[in-house]
């Protein structure tokens, strides 16, 4: 497939579950060649936009950049882009990006800045100075340091490097009701990790209207070029969990926060700011970053905002218009996450209804009429996995 005037440059879609399968989706309809890599099989590869699939080491690994590089040597894919969908992905391409670039158009940015919003602490020092609200939190030094007076229970326990907390518990979070349940976790991560791996921060209680809100941007150098709003309607698990139905919405007041906190970042490509409405002050306030696209990408698609496409025409330099609006109320749903899910939350009694609610058309994260195999390969897949395990 080698880059001559009748062979455009494409996008490599790194990672392709449900969002690489949009992001492959969203350039091939507008004519992108597109090839899938992952370190597993994946739904993508199924798609008919994927020309080409290739199965690579672990995100994480040096060898995953050594492999891009022999791989973009190998099939002549000078000036193609990288799109990653993984958070592992986006910290090797940040660290070797200048390797890369040598070969790939790359929209992931600079290990500087990813180090500013992967590190929670840069990243909520980051949001003090932009004025981002934030949830209490204490980043200790030592195990045996004492529990600041101040810190109001319930509180998660989270990792100030979130990829490496993960890796070294299973977790994401831990969440502990009072000082003594907080004493003993810590007695038990001292084993696995060193106190300055850790965050802990005040939880901010859930209800029913104040699930996680995305705002998903896209910026040139800090400046916010076109955004989408949508919120998690229900999720796995049921809290701080991955969204099995989504809603695109649009909430003004996280607008100026979040456009002031990624100017403070000077970030650049796509990324994914969430929140949650806090209902002691009724602030929504900042819980992450992630640099780059997210599982529900394909809503903001479907509402006319394209992320993949603008992250291509920008690494190509291709004049585009931005979009300044976007459809609200319209929903996505993997059913083959939500209706099981659902129906055992419903059981537990975490959800009193598991309905789609009355307002707004719902898309579907898999189904596409003229590009059907992904969706019956999904299950196989999932089948796979679980029968592997």
């Amino acid at each position: 497939m080698p880059n001559t005037p009748n062979h455009q440059p494409g996008a490599i879609i790194i990672e392709g579950h449900v969002q690489g399968l949009s992001n492959t989706r969203s350039l091939g309809e507008a004519g992108i060649p597109v090839i899938v890599v992952d370190k597993n099989n994946c739904i993508a590869r199924y798609s008919k936009y994927c020309r080409k699939f290739f199965k690579c080491p672990d995100f994480q690994s040096d060898a995953f950049a050594d492999f891009l590089i022999d791989l973009g040597e190998r099939e002549n894919l000078q000036e193609w882009m990288l799109l990653p969908s993984n958070d592992h992905a986006v910290y090797s391409i940040s660290r070797h990006k200048e390797r890369l670039e040598k070969i790939y158009k790359v929209i992931t940015p600079s290990e500087k800045i990813i180090s500013q919003i992967y590190n929670k602490q840069n990243l909520l020092t980051n949001a003090e100075k932009s004025g981002t609200p934030y949830p209490a939190s204490w980043f200790p030094v030592k195990y045996d340091e004492p529990i600041p007076g101040n810190l109001q229970f319930p509180v998660l326990v989270k990792g100030k490097f979130g990829l490496n907390f993960y890796k070294s518990t299973g977790r994401k979070a831990f969440l502990i009701q009072d000082a003594a349940g907080l004493d003993d976790l810590l007695k038990k991560l001292s084993a696995q990790l060193p106190a300055t791996d850790l965050f802990i921060q005040e939880l901010i209680q859930l209800n029913a209207e104040n699930k996680t809100l995305s705002f998903c941007a896209f910026c040139d150098k800090g400046e916010v070029k076109a955004f989408w709003m949508g919120k998690k309607l229900r999720e796995h698990p049921v809290e701080f969990g991955t969204a099995t139905l989504a809603e695109s919405v649009y909430v003004e007041e996280v607008i100026k926060p979040t456009a002031h906190l990624l100017k403070q970042l000077n970030y650049t490509g796509p990324c994914e700011v969430e929140f949650l409405l806090d209902p002691a002050d009724n602030q929504y306030k900042l819980i992450e970053i992630n640099a780059r696209t997210w599982l529900w990408v394909g809503l903001a698609k479907a509402c006319g905002v394209n992320f993949a496409l603008m992250a291509y025409n920008y690494v190509n330099g291709i004049e585009q218009r931005y979009p300044s609006q976007y459809e609200t109320d319209k929903k996505w749903k993997n059913i083959f996450t939500d209706i099981p899910f659902s129906l055992l939350a419903k059981f537990k009694r975490k959800y009193t209804s598991i309905s789609n609610g009355k307002k707004g058309k719902t898309i579907d994260a898999l189904w596409m009429k003229n590009d059907k195999r992904p969706f019956f390969m999904y299950p196989v897949l999932i089948f796979n996995f679980f029968k592997n395990r």
